[in-house]
């Protein structure tokens, strides 16, 4: 089975819904949105940015922050601060990026049916002004370009996790 492209989307005034299907468990999912090793493999690698600094204290009150380089020296910095944490089936986090005014609340939830997990963010920005501002960024491009690289490493986990049980 393939992987299903990102769907992204407004909805209601304030907010921006975000869906792709993977094809691994909601458990593996979720690992690579919370594990420092996964997430350096995937986060935010397109078009010549890196994930210079991965930092995740995941607890509820803990904080997350991310800095990407691109080619030219330029960063970008996301940080926020975990408000739920339910392993493996939801996230819900604040988030603000350099650039964009305001804080955002992401709701994650990953459901898994028959291997497949459908990974489905909203995005709740404090002005329709500011979503609207997201929408016609680089946003969509970036989220569906890190989603991409994760489906790739998620097919390499499980093919590395099948390879070391057909040796025992």
């Amino acid at each position: 089975m393939e992987n299903i492209a990102l769907k992204v989307s407004p909805s209601g005034d304030h907010e921006i819904a975000m869906s792709r299907v993977f094809n691994a468990p909601r458990a593996l999912v979720f690992d690579s949105l919370t594990n420092l090793a996964l997430l350096k493999r995937w986060f935010g690698l397109f078009a010549g940015w890196a994930l210079a600094t991965c930092e995740i204290d995941l607890k509820v009150g803990g904080a997350f922050r991310f800095v990407w380089r691109n080619s030219n020296g330029m960063t970008m910095v996301m940080r926020g601060v975990y408000r739920e944490i339910v392993v493996p089936e939801r996230i819900v986090n604040t988030e603000s990026v350099d650039g964009y005014p305001g804080e955002a609340v992401t709701t994650t939830v990953l459901t898994e049916e028959a291997g497949r997990t459908t990974l489905t963010a909203t995005i709740r920005y404090e002005s329709p002004e500011i979503r609207d501002a997201v929408l016609k960024s680089n946003m969509e491009r970036g989220a569906a370009a890190s989603y991409d690289k994760l489906a790739e490493i998620l097919n390499e986990i499980q093919a590395e996790e099948v390879t070391r049980a057909s040796r025992r």
